[in-house]
């Protein structure tokens, strides 16, 4: 199977350099709507979804092989060789921030510079590192996500979108975790959830720009910090925007904060 076909992949503009947005965990393509036709003019825009989100093919997708972020990673490597992209703009959403580096690290040559929106090295507090999470809340999370899945998308997307006065984008959010197959989404939270990819920041040698959101439930502050502190080309914008994904709530913000590094 194609490549292209198995991720979705969709192209616009056709500037001479490349642009890639990846979606973070329970979306697909649809949420860089507000974003990318903004950039596509200036930038060959790639849009695609990650296997067993959107359009991917879900045939594709085997839980033993997607039992690492590093096998996400694989497949965006996939993605810029059969577009024959080198020296790309990755624009990556939560956890996708961490599959960018990852594949920026394997593949130096693929990648110009890196936009991270509201990323995560590691969700779980550990010693003096506060990823937001106690094991006890990770378990939690985990347990009700298998035993109610739609339940947990209902209580959650409000949380991560923190728009209390614009319910419509908790109900976007809540609607695009329904159109997931479950048990995808119980893997896929599994692995983004319990991952600790600390030790890979320093090993980025492309610039990276960190999108910090106010109050955040999924990546606070602290974390922000963090991976200024432990990566050495990285650029850190505290956003006015509220909640974890302001390429929805505040698209012209996040726009302009792009503009601004690229």
């Amino acid at each position: 199977m194609s490549v292209l076909k198995r991720n979705n992949v969709h192209i616009l503009g056709s500037g001479p350099k490349a642009m890639v947005f990846a979606h973070g965990y329970g979306c697909d393509q649809n949420v860089w709507r507000f974003i990318a036709p903004a950039l596509s003019a200036q930038y060959r825009t790639v849009l695609f979804d990650h296997v067993g989100a959107g359009k991917s093919d879900l045939a594709q997708y085997s839980a033993r092989r997607y039992s690492s972020l590093q096998a996400y990673a694989d497949d965006l490597l996939q993605i810029l060789e059969a577009l024959d992209v080198e020296q790309a703009i990755y624009v990556g959403h939560s956890v996708s921030a961490m599959i960018g580096i990852l594949a920026a690290i394997r593949a130096p040559e693929r990648f110009d510079r890196l936009v991270l929106v509201g990323p995560s090295p590691c969700y779980l507090n550990d010693g003096d590192y506060i990823g937001g999470f106690t094991p006890a809340d990770i378990d939690e999370l985990l347990e009700v996500l298998s035993a109610n899945y739609l339940g947990w998308s209902s209580s959650m997307a409000p949380l991560i979108m923190n728009q209390p006065n614009r319910p419509e984008l908790a109900d976007e959010l809540y609607n695009s975790f329904c159109r997931t197959d479950p048990e995808v989404a119980r893997q896929f939270a599994r692995v983004t959830f319990l991952s600790d990819n600390r030790a890979d920041l320093p090993l980025l040698t492309r610039p990276a720009l960190i999108l910090q959101c106010a109050d955040d439930a999924i990546a606070p502050p602290t974390v922000g910090d963090y991976m200024h502190r432990h990566m050495p080309q990285s650029t850190l914008i505290r956003m006015e925007a509220a909640g974890h994904c302001p390429h929805m709530s505040a698209p012209q913000e996040t726009i302009a904060a792009i503009r601004s590094f690229v």
